[in-house]
């Protein structure tokens, strides 16, 4: 195929000739070739474009573009806009007015149907303008970008601590209102209910100063002091009684002063330190007897006095280790309210104040960490036996001793003891469960009533093998019985020396200890059967449980 049918516009392909459809011979092809060659020109140029543009369409710039450029330029290609082809009947305008009159064969020809004219897509800067526009994203300012940044901060911010402060998200919403009703500083009575303990647990409270300025006047230094002079004669040969018969009462070393009258100051020794508290406004302090102990002079230093004032002993318990004081002013005293120690719970937070070491005022925060703690502790007079103590990590030291322990309501949980010395963080308190039984024996200096102690009044021993041997016993069991205290419950039953006790009530038990931790179980009062072995028979005896507190037995 010849090389020139690829020259061919799309149109010559389909469209047919003009001598198949009967179109008359143009007679003068030499006369017309010019105006043919023209009438080509334009043909061609209506002939449609497939060439596709993107872009926005803008007819006045086209049309201006066609204006000046009327024909296809053979350097440039167009960009044609494409139109749906078809025949377009158009009138051709009439050229006679620019070009002159046409010959008459050329006008006697039949003219073509010609398309509609394409329009030619150049591109301008103005075509921005146009309703095809293409519109760019705005940049965001840093200003905006920061402000919804800000924003964000504070809706956040505001959600957290509206969460925090209403406890969204804990199954206890309650607790935390309570929390920060109790930390405000209130101060409840004594016989509060068990929700004034709990109300101390969710959080640390934030009322520890307030409870330190409110409490810490109530609260009082205890100097201890002794007779130098009483206690360097107190080993003197005449201190005894037959010496006086010689030498008379009235011989220099032998007087002692009375505990009422004022003795020299430069015969006095500082020999302790500690705390105490007023309960009462009238001057009442309670503190620890271990405190003032044995000494000579008391000296109660209260916050805003000038002067100490000089105590007065009413009543103490060595077992308890309590004492009550009692000074004279010429105003009320601040005070401290008793709370109950059977509300607060282990975990509730708690506030020592005291005089550690004389460092006046001192206030330690800590937890309960313990109930009912027994310990012993051995001192010069003998060993104390302590029950039910408060065990807590509020720090307390020598100087501590007699202070309170505060619960965050302000009331008064128990008194500051003791401190474990090979450990830190482990201190103990009397209760005030323990201390509301004993106040007014303490206050009126009575006796306190002792709690009963079972007992039969006997003493027991181990059955070893020699003693089973001796006694004829097949087999070594049971207790042997050493003494029997007169008028005791064991004598009344007629329980003798060397009887061996082997069961109470049809029980048997293997020794001494296990024994007398089953009589113990006993009430005062109860009657048990002991079962026994006396020269190798056995038998039973009846005895009542007796109190050993009130036979005077050690």
């Amino acid at each position: 195929m010849d090389d020139q049918n690829n020259k061919k516009g799309f149109d010559d392909f389909f469209r047919k000739n003009d001598e198949e459809q009967g179109a008359p011979e143009r007679v003068d092809s030499s006369v017309n070739e010019e105006p043919q060659a023209a009438a080509d020109t334009q043909e061609q140029a209506a002939k449609p474009s497939y060439y596709y543009s993107y872009g926005p369409f803008k007819a006045n710039a086209q049309e201006g573009a066609n204006a000046a450029n009327p024909g296809p330029s053979p350097e440039k290609p167009k960009l044609i806009q494409d139109e749906p082809y078809g025949d377009i009947q158009r009138t051709q305008p009439d050229a006679s007015h620019s070009q002159g009159a046409l010959p008459e064969a050329e006008q006697s020809r039949p003219q073509a149907p010609i398309q509609s004219p394409i329009r030619s897509f150049n591109p301008s800067p103005q075509s921005a303008k146009g309703p095809w526009q293409v519109r760019e994203t705005k940049r965001t300012s840093f200003k905006a970008v920061f402000a919804s940044f800000l924003a964000g901060v504070i809706l956040v911010g505001s959600l957290m601590y509206t969460a925090d402060l209403n406890n969204w998200f804990t199954s206890e919403p309650t607790a935390a209102s309570t929390t920060q009703s109790s930390g405000a500083g209130s101060t409840a009575s004594a016989g509060a209910g068990s929700s004034s303990g709990a109300a101390t647990v969710a959080a640390r409270p934030d009322n520890i100063a307030q409870l330190f300025e409110t409490s810490s006047p109530a609260v009082v230094k205890i100097e201890t002091y002794v007779n130098t002079a009483k206690r360097s004669n107190s080993g003197s040969m005449l201190d005894d009684s037959f010496f006086r018969q010689f030498f008379g009462d009235d011989y220099p070393g032998t007087t002692e002063p009375e505990a009422g009258a004022n003795q020299d100051d430069s015969q006095m020794q500082q020999s302790g330190i500690g705390t105490g508290f007023f309960f009462e406004s009238t001057g009442y302090i309670l503190t620890n007897q271990h405190v003032v102990g044995e000494s000579d002079q008391i000296k109660v230093i209260v916050q805003g006095y000038d002067k100490p004032f000089t105590a007065e002993l009413l009543g103490s318990s060595y077992d308890l280790d309590l004492a009550v004081l009692k000074v004279t002013g010429d105003k009320a005293f601040p005070t401290l309210p008793l709370g109950n120690s059977d509300n607060i719970n282990i975990g509730d937070w708690v506030v020592a104040i005291g005089n550690p070491y004389g460092f006046d005022h001192t206030v330690t925060v800590g937890v309960l960490s313990a109930k009912e703690r027994p310990i012993d502790i051995q001192d010069a007079q003998g060993e104390r036996k302590y029950e039910h103590l408060l065990q807590t990590d509020a720090s307390i030291n020598p100087g501590n001793s007699g202070g309170p322990l505060l619960n965050v309501n302000g009331e008064v949980v128990g008194i500051n003891t003791a401190v474990s010395s090979q450990a830190q963080g482990i201190g103990f308190a009397i209760p005030t469960s323990t201390i509301q039984e004993v106040l007014e024996n303490l206050k009126n200096n009575t006796t306190i009533p002792k709690p009963a102690v079972p007992y039969i009044g006997a003493e027991l021993q181990d059955v070893t093998a020699d003693i089973a041997k001796q006694l004829g016993m097949d087999t070594v069991e049971g207790s042997i019985v050493r003494n029997v205290y007169y008028n005791s419950p064991a004598y009344l039953a007629e329980l003798q020396q060397f009887d061996v006790i082997v069961g109470i009530d049809g029980k048997k038990y293997g020794n001494t200890q296990e024994l007398i931790a089953a009589i113990q179980t006993k009430k005062v009062g109860d009657k048990v059967e002991l079962n026994i072995v006396r020269k190798g028979s056995a038998m039973n005896l009846q005895v009542e449980i007796g109190d050993k507190n009130l036979s005077g037995a050690q």
